[in-house]
Order: structure tokens, then C-alpha cells, then sequence
């Protein structure tokens, strides 16, 4: 390199950190005047800020209602089973061997098998279907449905026993002609859960002796097998009204909801491959249900923050309106600066930096009442509400981004002014 260029270099290096120099006294001195112009007029500026408190504040109060009612949604649909599986006998054609149709029902065997050979089963039930025209007294007798399952059946469908107790394996085991019966079925018959116990009723003229009464851990308004007037009695004994042991429906609940899908398939495939080519087996789950309502939740909640935004918005106004204010008020001052040198920048810079300072501030202290709300509920009761610390970075960005959006207008119309009428003004 010729001295020439070494010397073009060296000039260009000197002037780059004159400029960086004076850029950094430039926002050091934008910034001091923007805290003296607060210092002045302390009310007004807290005055101002207040609607980004109030906006701020609520975007993440509202996030955390919406994750709130988010987990409460999920926690009521896990209690009817997003873990459970549902494996039912479809039908099945005849073979080209064959020439007629056939019944491939799933057995106890299945079961068993699908057991011993996907591990992250944890209960399973069948399910063995019946129905029965039972007298409740009075001459009232009303079509009952009656269910043959196993005690596991409890933990498979996360059933809660409110009087006496739920058969268990020597019940089983046993053949003991006992029966669990829903709230509504106990009160019509004899008056009250805890009257229906010990009490015997027949089916199908088989005298059976209730034991306990449940109901399951969220009202699912009919939409499991389970209704208002639903017998449980052991599989076992069920096996005597049906004359087989083949069912149509077996329950299992698996180790956690994420293993749910592949359960699924190896469950599927094992019971396929224990019965005829053509029988078609399907397994059912709340996955899809699950994912909806997931869904829902996050859109509601995006609807409550966009509502919340709009308070956000109204702060952004406000801090125009002050800005605008501001700026007439200082219109002499304007003046002597643009006459002792400041330029368009500068003035643009000194007045948008305001309103981002303002925004920012009511930012920070929203962000602080946002959660403290939360973490108060945390502290002095058990109910753990969830935070979302990413709203809180939102609600900071959006404040920022309402300083500058809202600020640009009252710094641009500073900056325009003529310093000549600027210096006139009175």
C-alpha cells in the first residue's frame, strides 16, 4: 500500500470515530434532556405513562387467564382419560374360502396378550354390554344398562366411588353376584347413595346386592358409555347373561399421553394378528379432542390479547396527545437549540426518545402489577396459575413499539419547525 492510501486510510478510520464520538454524546445528551424535561413536570409524566400501565398490565393478565382456563379445560378432559384406548370389533367379511359372515369378537386372550406384549399398558378392562327393564318401585321400570368389567375398570375410566366400596378381584375371582351403581340410580331406587348400600335389586331375576355407588370425574353429558342409569358388575358374572366370553369392547389405559398413539398401533396389530385376515379392529382415543380443545384455548386467548391491545393502543393515543402538548409548550426551546446547531435529527431523536421513555417505563411497571397478580395467587393459595414469561416480553416490545409508533408525530412536527418563528413565539 503507497502512502497516499495509507494516509486516505488512516483520515477515514479518524473520521469514523469522530462520528461514532459525537452519535454517542448525542443520545447521552437526547437522553438527559429527555429526564430533565420529566423531572419538571413529574404528574404529567406519570400521568401519561398510567395507560401503558393499564395496557401492559393486561396483556398479561389476560395470557394468564387464557393459559389458566387453558389448563383447567386439559385437566377436565385427562380426568375422562386422553391416556385411555379403546380397542372395538368392527366386523369382518367372509374369506374367499368362506361364504359367510362371521363374528370375530375380542376375547380375554387378546387382552392378556396385549398385555404381556406392550409394556406401557398400565390397567385394562372388557367391556360386556347388556341391557335390562328394572323396577325402581310404584310401578316405574325403566330400561338400565348393565356393564360387565373388571376392577380395573375403575382406573381405566378414573371412576370415583362416593358410598361403600368397588368390587375388587376375589369379587371377581369369586363370581359374588354384587353391583356398583351410579348417584341417580341409588337416589330413584332407594333414596340416597348411602341408603342403596347393601340393599339387593334383580337382573334379569338374579339378585344382585349393591356395594357402592360412583360416578365418574367429570360429567361428560352422555357422551361415554356410561349413563344416568348404568349397573357395573363383574365381568365374570356378567359372562352367565351372555352365554360367552367374547366381547366387543376392551379398555386400556396407558402410561402417559404420549405414548398413546403408538399404544394404539401395537395394540391394533397384536389383536389383528391373533384373528381371522378379514376382521377389521379399531382403536379410539381423546388425542383428537385433546388437540381441539388445545386449539380453541389458543385462540381464544389470542382474541383476549388482541382486546387487550386495543387498552394498549388507547395509551398510545395519550401519549400523543401529551407529546403534542409538549411540544407546543416548548416551541421556544425548540428554537434556541435549532439556532445554536441541532439538527432535524437531533430534535426528531430528542422528542421520540420521550415517548419511547414514557412507554417504556409504564411498560415496565404494567409488567410488574401483570404479575404480581399471579404470584400473589401463587403465595398464599395452592392453585399454581401458570405465567408466561414470554407475554411479559411482548407486552415490553409492544410497548416500545407504541413509543415509537405514537411518538413519531409530535417529534416529526418538532423537528419541522422554522427556528425563526420557533425564536418569535411567546
Amino acid at each position: 500500500m503507497n502512502p497516499t492510501d495509507q494516509v486516505q486510510v488512516r483520515r477515514q478510520a479518524f473520521q469514523q470515530t469522530l462520528l461514532s464520538a459525537r452519535r454517542t454524546m448525542l443520545l447521552s445528551e437526547i437522553l438527559r434532556l429527555a429526564i430533565d424535561s420529566f423531572s419538571s413536570s413529574k404528574l404529567r409524566f406519570a400521568l401519561t405513562a398510567l395507560g401503558m400501565v393499564i395496557g401492559t398490565a393486561s396483556v398479561i393478565l389476560v395470557v394468564t387467564i387464557g393459559l389458566t382456563g387453558k389448563q383447567f379445560i386439559l385437566n377436565e378432559i385427562q380426568k375422562i382419560g386422553t391416556n385411555e384406548v379403546e380397542v372395538e370389533y368392527s366386523g369382518g367379511g367372509a374369506t374367499g374360502t368362506e361364504h359367510a359372515l362371521y363374528n370375530d369378537f375380542l376375547t380375554r386372550e387378546d387382552e392378556k396378550a396385549v398385555i404381556a406384549q406392550v409394556p406401557s399398558v398400565l390397567n385394562s378392562s372388557p367391556v360386556l354390554e347388556s341391557h335390562d327393564r328394572i323396577s325402581f318401585g310404584g310401578g316405574v321400570v325403566k330400561d338400565t344398562l348393565v356393564l360387565g368389567v373388571s376392577p380395573q375398570y375403575r382406573y381405566v375410566r378414573n371412576l370415583i366411588v362416593l358410598a361403600g366400596r368397588y368390587f375388587d378381584e376375589e369379587d371377581e375371582a369369586a363370581h359374588i353376584k354384587c353391583a356398583v351403581v351410579t348417584m341417580p340410580f341409588a337416589r330413584e331406587m332407594f333414596g340416597s347413595s348411602e341408603a342403596a348400600i347393601g340393599r339387593d335389586f334383580s337382573i334379569q331375576g338374579v339378585p344382585f346386592t349393591i356395594i357402592g355407588t360412583f360416578k365418574e370425574s367429570v360429567d361428560t353429558f352422555g357422551e361415554t358409555e356410561i349413563t344416568d342409569n348404568t349397573i357395573l358388575i363383574p365381568y365374570s358374572v356378567a359372562r352367565y347373561f351372555t352365554g360367552t366370553d367374547s366381547v366387543k369392547q376392551i379398555y386400556f389405559s396407558i402410561r402417559s399421553m404420549d405414548e398413546v398413539q403408538d399404544a394404539s398401533r401395537d395394540i391394533v396389530r397384536i389383536i389383528s394378528s391373533r384373528h381371522k385376515p378379514n376382521s377389521v379392529y379399531k382403536a379410539f382415543d381423546l388425542r383428537e379432542l385433546l388437540s381441539t380443545a388445545v386449539k380453541i384455548s389458543n385462540i381464544l386467548t389470542a382474541v383476549l390479547v388482541m382486546v387487550a391491545a386495543v387498552t394498549l393502543a388507547v395509551g398510545g393515543v395519550g401519549i400523543m396527545n401529551i407529546m403534542l402538548a409538549n411540544v407546543r409548550a416548548r416551541i421556544r426551546e425548540i428554537g434556541i437549540r435549532k439556532a445554536l446547531g441541532a439538527t432535524y435529527r437531533e430534535i426528531k431523536l430528542q422528542f421520540l426518545a420521550e415517548a419511547v421513555i414514557i412507554s417504556l417505563f409504564g411498560g415496565i411497571v404494567g409488567c410488574i402489577v401483570g404479575l404480581t397478580v399471579p404470584l400473589s395467587v401463587r403465595l398464599f393459595t395452592d392453585y399454581p396459575l401458570p405465567i408466561s414469561y414470554w407475554s411479559v416480553l411482548i407486552a415490553l416490545a409492544s410497548a416500545t413499539i407504541v413509543g415509537v409508533v405514537f411518538g413519531t408525530v409530535p417529534a416529526t412536527r418538532a423537528a419541522q419547525m422554522d427556528p425563526v418563528e420557533a425564536l418569535k413565539y411567546e
